[in-house]
């Protein structure tokens, strides 16, 4: 069957969608929650343990948000009797883009960026002035970007169960890849 990278910005509302989607059945994982992702030092290329609160000034100039591409490639394998998605964003996206079927980026705007980080509950990243600006600088290119590499773009501001209805959608129209 396929594996789905369900991505976007911080605040896009990937967690949201992988939530709903496991509620509904479908096999879902959340890169940032379930062991994928990882804080690794850009200098020394180890693995940190998530930045203290709040992050001290340059701490994100320093360190990057990576995937683990084992781990993806493990998720890939299981994917090859169901569909599977995985949703998040990493920094390093371009040593995993290989194993997916399908791309799909959830888009918003910098008001809902803004709001959206604001009032979380699940994580405190983009309460800091520091990470706000560079979840909005990340946001002005993402769209575009995404287009480029062929992916579905989906409004992210809508509600919650209507962004579900076109992730399946999308995943309902995707020719599997001989990975």
């Amino acid at each position: 069957m396929s594996l789905i990278w369900v991505t976007g910005n911080s605040g896009a509302g990937k967690s949201t969608v992988c939530e709903l989607l496991k509620r509904h059945g479908h096999d879902a994982v959340d890169a940032d929650w379930e062991g994928y992702n990882h804080w690794v030092d850009r200098t020394t290329g180890r693995i940190v343990v998530n930045p203290p609160y709040p992050a001290p000034s340059g701490w994100l100039h320093r360190f990057g948000w990576k995937i683990d591409r084992a781990h993806v490639e493990a998720l890939a394998a299981r994917a090859a009797g169901q569909t599977v998605f995985l949703c998040g964003s990493v920094e390093n996206e371009d040593e995993v883009r290989d194993l997916f079927d399908l791309m799909i980026c959830l888009v918003v705007d910098d008001r809902t960026v803004t709001a959206r980080l604001a009032n979380r509950t699940t994580n405190a990243f983009g309460r800091q002035p520091e990470e706000l600006a560079a979840a909005l600088d990340d946001n002005a290119t993402t769209e575009s970007m995404y287009r480029r590499f062929g992916a579905t773009i989906i409004d992210g501001t809508r509600a919650p169960e209507t962004v579900m209805g076109e992730v399946l959608a999308a995943a309902r129209s995707v020719q599997p890849n001989n990975r």
